[in-house]
């Protein structure tokens, strides 16, 4: 018979479970909450809540909104989602994650410091959340590389101040630094390692148990960026790892004749959904 084991350090990283658990706690006294954008890249998540009250909003929809209350996620939010909540007067509930708020600070310090004011480059990924959050602390002058050819954008002349998405991966990060170092010549080049350690730290757990398994089943959000790098670690390591983001998209057929079934997930997928996919294999399994 199949063991079937689902990681221990899969599941929401804190960022994620202070947002949700503010949530809940707004859910449970009124009802009704708005939420700007997803609160997790989770539509299972995203469901459930809102099947409590959570109501998804837009940026546009912030702008029609007064005299109510909204919740920031963990991603974060430029300084004009703040201004119209003034202007609107709404309640902020925020839930921005600690790393993330300290990036956008440092960041902002950067960009307003005295002196001449360096290129801040940010490594991640284009229209992202968070991405948008730190943008928006230099008014829109930041420099968005998603890799290495993102960098043609760049004038290498001038000072350079690099920053990275706290969900890129380390290795990422360290290419862009040794691209920059080789484009630019002399001085003039700073870069701040700004990436989450909770959810680098699992790239080599998330490895080790790949490799310990016959099959891996790796269930995050279609939206999750974290989700596509942990996955890819896992691919990396055991070619028989899958990513289903719903439990209608298993395969059973590559389960078949595996004795060790490996669960795993993003720091944006529910531990009750990985649950649910070990409860299902195991009643087709027997």
């Amino acid at each position: 018979m199949a063991t079937i084991e689902i990681d221990e350090g899969s599941g929401f990283c804190f960022g994620v479970v202070t947002a949700i658990k503010k949530a809940e706690e707004e859910l449970d006294k009124s009802g009704h909450l708005y939420c700007l954008g997803d609160i997790v890249h989770n539509s299972n998540e995203v469901e459930r809540l809102c099947s409590k009250g959570l109501e998804t909003i837009t940026h546009d929809d912030l702008r029609r909104l007064h005299d109510v209350k909204v919740l920031l996620r963990a991603h974060g939010e430029p300084p004009e989602t703040y201004r119209i909540a003034r202007e609107n007067n709404i309640e902020i509930i925020d839930a921005t994650c600690p790393v993330v708020l300290q990036l956008q600070k440092r960041i902002h310090a950067t960009y307003t410091g005295d002196g001449t004011r360096p290129q801040i480059i940010i490594y991640g990924k284009r229209g992202h959340a968070e991405v948008n959050g730190l943008v928006g602390q230099t008014n829109g002058e930041a420099i968005v590389v998603e890799d290495e050819k993102g960098l043609d954008k760049v004038d290498f002349s001038r000072d350079i101040a690099l920053y990275s998405q706290t969900t890129k991966s380390l290795q990422g990060f360290k290419k862009m630094v040794d691209e920059i170092s080789r484009r630019k010549s002399g001085e003039g080049f700073k870069y701040y390692d700004t990436i989450c350690r909770s959810v680098a730290n699992r790239i080599p757990k998330i490895k080790e148990f790949a490799e310990g398994h016959d099959v891996i089943l790796f269930v995050c959000g279609a939206k999750s960026s974290n989700g596509k790098i942990l996955f890819e670690e896992c691919r990396a390591v055991n070619e028989c790892s899958y990513l289903i983001s719903q439990i209608e998209e298993i395969d059973m057929s590559v389960l078949a004749g595996k004795e060790r079934i490996g669960i795993c997930g993003a720091t944006s997928t529910p531990r009750w959904l990985m649950n649910k996919v070990k409860s299902y294999i195991e009643e087709r399994l027997g």
